[in-house]
């Protein structure tokens, strides 16, 4: 078994072929939603729920609570650049399943800072979007995890407002996902393999964290 050290971002890859992604319409779910939004499973695992004490259950709700506005700011010359040549280069990546370039633009400069935020590869994350729901906002897996980074809803009674459906808003997704994501690298100690079987329920197992570096590496490789 691999073991996958992490500091805000390490490896692991999952042979999951990501064209499973694509499948069936779920039914009922997304009745009040626009047609070419209704929500499509998603074939992923879930994380899985435990008891987590109060102080750290604390410390997630207040994460998932700051309402900072989600853009980098005070950002010097040198800085602006390389992050405009980083939103040029990953916007171009994501054309192909994000026609229209203003949604790919506010995806990513969320993700950029949830991803600071949570100390969190970028790039990694990218990856394990990919693999979760193929950048599908609406996305919903066989075990009801939801959105973009396919976040369980007892999460948001563990340590949100209770709104289920506000994980479908791509923001709240991104901030869930990485706010457990880190928990789990936490709880790890570090070890990105691990916490990503975590994040995907499937702890111990090799597909799901080697999938998610397969993406990274492949597809979302940057300097």
């Amino acid at each position: 078994m691999p073991c996958v050290s992490c500091s805000s971002a390490s490896p692991a890859e999952r042979g999951r072929p990501a064209s499973r992604g694509r499948r069936r319409l779920l039914l009922g779910a997304g009745a009040l939603l626009p047609v070419g939004l209704l929500p499509r499973r998603a074939w992923a695992g879930a994380q899985q729920y435990e008891e987590l004490a109060d102080a750290v259950r604390g410390s997630l709700r207040s994460q998932i609570a700051d309402a900072a506005p989600p853009v980098r700011h005070n950002l010097g010359p040198g800085e602006r650049e390389s992050y405009e040549r980083w939103l040029e280069e990953m916007s171009g990546r994501l054309a192909a399943r994000l026609p229209e370039k203003r949604n790919r633009i506010d995806l990513l400069q969320c993700l950029d800072y949830e991803c600071l935020r949570a100390g969190l590869d970028r790039q990694m994350v990218l990856g394990l979007i990919q693999v979760e729901s193929n950048f599908r906002k609406y996305a919903i897996s066989d075990a009801g995890a939801r959105g973009l980074m396919q976040v369980m809803p007892f999460w948001t009674s563990l340590i949100g407002d209770g709104d289920v459906h506000r994980l479908f808003e791509m923001r709240t997704n991104l901030r869930y996902g990485c706010v457990i994501l880190r928990h789990y690298v936490d709880t790890e100690q570090g070890d990105l393999y691990r916490a990503l079987g975590r994040y995907n329920g499937s702890l111990g197992q090799a597909p799901y964290p080697l999938a998610v570096h397969k993406a990274w590496k492949r597809d979302w490789s940057y300097p």
